[in-house]
This record gives C-alpha cells, sequence and structure tokens, in this order.
C-alpha cells in the first residue's frame, strides 16, 4: 500500500456541491491526494445564490483539525469560507499549532450570488490569519477589499498585491477571472512579479475561485514552485470550465473532473482500437476483406462532435501478402472518410461509436444477410451537389432503413472504389463482426 499525500480543505460546505468542502474534494481527489477536511460554515445555496448559512461553533472547528492532524501527516491545506471573526482567529491559531503551509482563498461573496465573510471578520483576516499563510488568492473585487485600492487592469493587480503583502502573507496571487483572464502572481519576500496571461473560455463557473486554489494547493504539495503552481492550477480551472454542465436555474458549477474523466475515456478508445487492431492482425482471413485503397477502424469518444474527437489508424491496415498489415499509429484525428461515417450515426444513436470498412461483392453483402446483420445502401449517383459523401450516404442509409443499420455499403462511382462499412458499438466489436464475415467468404 502506497503513502497518499494528505491535502486538507478547512472551508464551508455548499449544499449545491459546486463550490465550497465538495469543490475541493473533487479538485484535490481528481489531482491524486487524499483529501481530509474541517467544515467552518454549512450553508443552504444553490446555482442561484445563497439562501442561509450557519456557521459551526470554533470548538467543533477546533476539534476537527486536532482530530486530522493527530492522525494524518498534513503538510499543506487551504481555506475558503471563514465568515467570522472567531472562526478566522481560530484558523490561525490551528495553523500555527501544526505548523501548516496555508493556501488562503479569502472567499467574500458566492460567485451565484451572497454575502459569505462578514465585514467585520476581514480586519482578523489581515492581522491574524495572512502573517501565519504561504499564498492568499483574492479575485480583483476581493484585492480591492484587502488593499484599499481600486483595480482596473494587470498593472493595478500588481501594486494591490504588493500592498496585501505587508500583511506578513509570504506571496499574492490576484487571479484574473474578473479582470482580462490574467493572473497577477507576486512573492512578497523576493519582489518577484509573474503574470501568466489567458484567454476567457465559455462554460460555469461557480466553484471557480475554491477549484483554482485547491488546485493550487495539490500542486504546491508536490513541491512545485509558485509560478509553475499557478500556472498548473489556471489550466486545470480552465478544463473544468470548459467541463462544466448545467444542473440548475443560475451560475453552472465547475466540474473538476472532467479532465480526468475525459482523459480516461480517450484512453480506453485507445485501448478499444489497439485490441481491436490485434484481432486483425492475428486473424488468418481478415486480409480476404481488404479493398484496394486499403481498411480503416475508427472510434468516437461518447461526446464526439468532430473528427479530432475520433480516433483511428493514421495511415491504413493493408493486405501485405495476403495478410493484413497496420502502417501508423493509432490516434485522434487519423480518419476523415471512417470518422463521419461514426460521427453521423452518432447522430441518430449515440452508442454507434465505431466502424470499419471493408471491400465490397455481392457475396460478401449475401453473408451480411444469412448473418441476419441489418443492411442500407446508398447510390453515389444521387448525391446532392456539395454534400459530404460519406456525411449524405450514411444519413441517406439510416433513413432508409428506419434506424442505424450495421452494415452500409454503395456499389462505388467514377473513381471511387465500392465499399462496406460496418458499424457497431465499439471498434472489437464491428472487428469481431468483420472477422466472421471473412471466416465465411471464399475469394
Amino acid at each position: 500500500m502506497t503513502k497518499a499525500t494528505v491535502v486538507m480543505t478547512i472551508a464551508g460546505s455548499d449544499s449545491g456541491g459546486g463550490a465550497g468542502v465538495e469543490a475541493d474534494i473533487k479538485t484535490i481527489s481528481a489531482l491524486g491526494m487524499h483529501c481530509a477536511c474541517a467544515i467552518t460554515s454549512v450553508t443552504s445555496q444553490n446555482t442561484q445564490g445563497v439562501i442561509n448559512a450557519f456557521d459551526l461553533p470554533e470548538e467543533v472547528i477546533r476539534d476537527q483539525i486536532d482530530a486530522v492532524c493527530t492522525d494524518m501527516h498534513i503538510e499543506w491545506a487551504k481555506s475558503g469560507m471563514l465568515s467570522s471573526p472567531e472562526i478566522t482567529s481560530t484558523v490561525a491559531e490551528m495553523i500555527s499549532k501544526y505548523d501548516i503551509k496555508l493556501v488562503v482563498d479569502p472567499v467574500m461573496a458566492a460567485e451565484a450570488g451572497g454575502d459569505l465573510l462578514k465585514k467585520e471578520a476581514i480586519s482578523t483576516l489581515k492581522e491574524k490569519l495572512l502573517p501565519e499563510s504561504y499564498v492568499v488568492t483574492p479575485n480583483i473585487n476581493e484585492a480591492a477589499v484587502l488593499s484599499g485600492m481600486k483595480i482596473k487592469n494587470v498593472e493595478d493587480a500588481g501594486k494591490a498585491a504588493r500592498a496585501i503583502c505587508e500583511t506578513g502573507v509570504k506571496a499574492v496571487i490576484v487571479t484574473g477571472g474578473h479582470l482580462d483572464a490574467s493572473d497577477v502572481i507576486y512573492e512578497c519576500e523576493t519582489g518577484e512579479l509573474t503574470v501568466i496571461h489567458g484567454d476567457f473560455v465559455k462554460g460555469g463557473t461557480h466553484g471557480s475561485g475554491c477549484t483554482y486554489s485547491s488546485a493550487l494547493t495539490s500542486f504546491l504539495a508536490r513541491g512545485m514552485s509558485l509560478p509553475e503552481a499557478a500556472g498548473n492550477a489556471k489550466h486545470f480551472v480552465v478544463r473544468a470550465i470548459l467541463g462544466s454542465q448545467e444542473v440548475g436555474k443560475g451560475v453552472g458549477p465547475v466540474n473538476p473532473l472532467s479532465g480526468v474523466l475525459s482523459d480516461a475515456r480517450r484512453y480506453a478508445v485507445l485501448e478499444d482500437l489497439k485490441n481491436a487492431v490485434e484481432m486483425i492482425g492475428s486473424s488468418e482471413s481478415f486480409g480476404k476483406l481488404i479493398p484496394e485503397v486499403g481498411t480503416n477502424i475508427a472510434m468516437a469518444l461518447p461526446d464526439a462532435v468532430s473528427t479530432g474527437d475520433v480516433a483511428a489508424v493514421e495511415g491504413r491496415i493493408v493486405r501485405l501478402k495476403g495478410s493484413p498489415r497496420v502502417v501508423g499509429n493509432i490516434d485522434f484525428g487519423a480518419s476523415t472518410h471512417v470518422a463521419h461515417i461514426v460521427l453521423t450515426a452518432m447522430k441518430y444513436n449515440p452508442l454507434i461509436r465505431a466502424a470499419v470498412n471493408v471491400k465490397y461483392s455481392e457475396d460478401i453483402v449475401g453473408i451480411c444477410r444469412e448473418m441476419n446483420l441489418g443492411i442500407s445502401s446508398f447510390d453515389r449517383a444521387e448525391e446532392p451537389e456539395k454534400a459530404h459523401t460519406m456525411d449524405w450516404g450514411t444519413s441517406f442509409a439510416i433513413g432508409q432503413h428506419g434506424s442505424v443499420p450495421d452494415i452500409i455499403y454503395d456499389r462505388g462511382g467514377p473513381g471511387k472504389e465500392p465499399m462496406i462499412r460496418i458499424l457497431g458499438k465499439n471498434a472489437r466489436e464491428v472487428v469481431g463482426i468483420a472477422i466472421a464475415i471473412s471466416e465465411r467468404y471464399s475469394i
């Protein structure tokens, strides 16, 4: 059993699951670490705002931190919602007690609306917590409150960061989500200022601040420098925003797991294709089905919208001395022809995510009928002007059949080889069908 790196979050709970402790746990876990937590407040909130909040007694907060720190090694922690002077003082006391490096997200308001920090707690934050902290990550509104300065541009953000350093915190990152997407890092001891530029992306932003500070803490816990950790945290948040989903009527929450899930789906598709190609290579009969232009096999991600979301063989699968030979690696964006067939089929049935092309003959079509496969076809001569052949032909064949068939074929045209396409849920399925056909087929 391996020893886990434990990162702690000291923050409020969001009943809507988009921010606070809930976002922190998802983020820290997605980055491969164990997340321990001390809940400071329980909020009643959703995507439209904060309805109510209940602060936990300081004794309960103190007990949670004691319980974690006396059992686990906590070197890094982040704080979020610390709504009162008493809670802020308690957290400062506990951070000092256990010599924890703290990332402070000075949460003052929810992204969806609603104050989360009492005004009288701001001075306690500056006087007691920040002197005990490693870095604070205010947005421009929070930085303006902490510095007493107006912030209109990156230069103003740098000046505000220098002013916040006077609290005794070791570093300041003014995040640019409310500015121009540029994050300004100021390291107080060295006076080094770094600007990480970025672009705004479309998606839900509820919980983006929590996610950023949690990601930053996690990357720092890995031993990265502050600028390096900040750059990685920014990239992580961008992916979380791009992967956000609508869950309510208001501001959508970020999805810290979107990157992990995307990577997992891509890996699963590549593995399935790899296994399918190995099946082709070990088949003694598949070579009989390879057309003159070669065979390709493609499989799409579940949410594919373009050919870049479809993986295939970069070259093709050709016949060499009667046997299949794979030319090229398997990668996304490697196919246009077969990829368009898959993408079009998915519009009618999202479960049909794979296809392989094989040579056409009446005998092969007859074998497909004997195997009780669903069959449809299209005629290239009927293709409308300026239409994309595979988009139009696949749609036409599906319309004729009433659903996505197992087999779509055409008899070719001028300069175009006739072809059969086998469609299915995954690459191994379509290759399995192809091999079954090839075993029945005699040239």
